[in-house]
């Protein structure tokens, strides 16, 4: 997971369309095909971890008496463009769209991501 600073974005122009607790299809790799819920989305180096998918087993040093040493099954992240995004409505995998509608009670005009085969809002998990 090693970035080099200048490949780094400020988190203000950073734009990734996958969010924490998103469903996921992986495109590529040996987990193609598979499904799973992003457990960490890493904006600035464009990456996303998925819960149980792209395992490997990583090799730990004991740490003092604090930290047993042994060999541990770690999730690595995935580049956001191996990951396509599941709708919550149609269940296709999508691209997303973002189109400002009225939302809430005050239905205020807010952006919000919408699926490019149903053009049905994507349920937003982080918010609830």
């Amino acid at each position: 997971m090693a970035t080099h600073l200048k490949n780094k974005k400020p988190l203000h122009l950073i734009k990734m369309n996958i969010k924490k607790g998103d469903r996921v299809v992986i495109l590529a790799g040996k987990d193609r095909k598979k499904e799973g819920t992003v457990s960490r989305a890493l904006p600035q180096a464009n990456k996303v971890i998925v819960e149980g998918l792209n395992v490997v087993k990583k090799h730990i040093r004991p740490q003092g008496q604090t930290r047993q040493g042994g060999v541990i099954e770690k999730a690595m992240p995935l580049h956001v463009s191996n990951v396509m995004l599941l709708c919550t409505e149609c269940g296709k995998a999508t691209r997303v769209g973002i189109e400002r509608r009225p939302l809430g009670a005050d239905q205020k005009v807010r952006p919000v991501r919408v699926c490019k085969h149903c053009h049905k809002v994507i349920a937003d998990h982080t918010r609830s």
